[in-house]
Order: C-alpha cells, then sequence, then structure tokens
C-alpha cells in the first residue's frame, strides 16, 4: 500500500480533461491506460509520482496533480479560435488567459470564429466534461440579431422543433428583444451545444444570424462590465451554482 495519498484511477484521469470518468472506465477496460507498464484496472489506486500511460503518451504528473479548481470567464470577442493551435494562425482565446502554475485551462464548450459572448474556462476537466455532456441540460442563452421577415409561425416551428442534418432541435425558449428594419434581436435558448446550433436553426427558417452572442451559460451571466477580451475568476457563490447545476459538490 502506497504511502502518498491516492485516488481512483479514472477520477484523476477526468479531472486531468481526458473525459469523462465513466469514459475513462470504458478506456480502462479497453486496455489503453498503462500505471508504471502494467495495464491498468478499474479500482487501481494512484499517486501523483506513478507513470500513467495513455495510449502510450505519458501524461505529466504536474497535469495530474491534485490542484484547487479554477473557473473563469472570458468575453470571446469575434475574430478568436478556441483551438490552443490553430494551423491558419489566427488569434486563439488561449492567448489572453492568466497564465497557471499547474494544469491547464480547459474550455467548456466552444464558440465560433463570428460568435462572440461568454465562454467559460476551468482547470478541471471533469466539471467541463459534465457541464458539456448532452445529458446535463445545462441551457445556454444567446442574444440573435436576425436578417429577415420573422413571423410568428416561424418561431411556433423553432419551439416546436425542426429537423437538421444531425437530428431534430428546438429553441426552449425565444423572446423578441428589439430592432428596426430587416433586421431584429432575439433572445434564445437552447439545452445543446451542437456545432453551429443556433445558426442553423434560424437557416430553416431563411433568415440569416448577422449577429450572434451568448448572454449566459447555465447559471452564469455575461458580466456587463466585461470587455471582449477580458476575463474575471467566479467568485464562489457563481461557481457553487454552477457546480450544483451538474451535481457536483
Amino acid at each position: 500500500m502506497k504511502s502518498q495519498s491516492t485516488e481512483k484511477l479514472q477520477k484523476v484521469l477526468a479531472r486531468a480533461g481526458l473525459g469523462s470518468r465513466r469514459e475513462m472506465e470504458t478506456w480502462i477496460q479497453a486496455g489503453r491506460v498503462l500505471v508504471n507498464r502494467q495495464v491498468a484496472t478499474i479500482g487501481d489506486r494512484i499517486c501523483t509520482n506513478d507513470d500513467i500511460r495513455v495510449d502510450g503518451r505519458k501524461i505529466s504528473n504536474t497535469v495530474l496533480s491534485i490542484q484547487a479548481r479554477q473557473i473563469i470567464c472570458y468575453h470571446k470577442p469575434t475574430g478568436e479560435v478556441c483551438t490552443r493551435h490553430d494551423p491558419e494562425e489566427r488569434t486563439t482565446i488561449f492567448k489572453n488567459l492568466p497564465p497557471l502554475q499547474n494544469g491547464r485551462w480547459i474550455s467548456i464548450g466552444r464558440l465560433d470564429l463570428n460568435t462572440s459572448g461568454l465562454l467559460l474556462l476551468t482547470t478541471d476537466g471533469e466539471l467541463a466534461n459534465n457541464l458539456m455532456h448532452p445529458s446535463s441540460g445545462v441551457e445556454r442563452e444567446y442574444a440573435v440579431r436576425v436578417l429577415g421577415e420573422v413571423n410568428q409561425e416561424m418561431l411556433k416551428r423553432l419551439r416546436d422543433g425542426v429537423e437538421l442534418e444531425d437530428g431534430k432541435a428546438c429553441f426552449t425558449n425565444i423572446k423578441i428583444t428589439g430592432g428596426k428594419g430587416a433586421n431584429h434581436w432575439y433572445n434564445v435558448t437552447l439545452t445543446e451545444g451542437r456545432k453551429h446550433e443556433v445558426r442553423r436553426l434560424w437557416e430553416t427558417q431563411g433568415v440569416t444570424v448577422s449577429r450572434l452572442i451568448r448572454i449566459r451559460f447555465g447559471p452564469i451571466i455575461l458580466p456587463k462590465n466585461l470587455r471582449a477580451g477580458s476575463h474575471m475568476k467566479l467568485d464562489n457563490p457563481s461557481q457553487q451554482k454552477l457546480l450544483r447545476a451538474v451535481g457536483i459538490k
């Protein structure tokens, strides 16, 4: 028995951002994980000095180390991508984030190049995976500027659900918030994070999204005083609200 503090292998791998605990258990059962050069089994307990390899790649002890959970909200401007390294050398969100002594920032979902607004990031991989998983049902709310004529029948279809190429989708709530002429603003809410889902839903009705801003993720609202390209730490009450949204103590 190790004298050092140990944790379950799947929990450590999930916290490192490799996937959910259930996914890590599947990887372990498939023989993809080695502990000190031996094939791991479900229930193995490890310490941060152990040699952990997934698909032959060593996981650094820094990434595996126990650390205080950090969560920040970032006001993503348009023109930035959510990947760590972009082959087209576009600016990534990670260039504007505060440096970490241990671990790494994990993006809780993504916003595409032309979408701005609230993006949450954490050092806790398990939290990120839980919040992104479709079963969590965490609401995402967007402010949308729509170009084109919109009528009540179209709004009803968007609430009831329309077929997209990857399955049926809908807005759980639509609120008209203003606008003149051909452009009108709406606040829309959904509980999924499919790629370009908001834009694709509106396009089924023959209109175009000319601007898209995420203003809420679960219980966290984009702070009005947070400028584009800036970040701020979530205070403890806000962190607790986010954890409760996915049943984490």
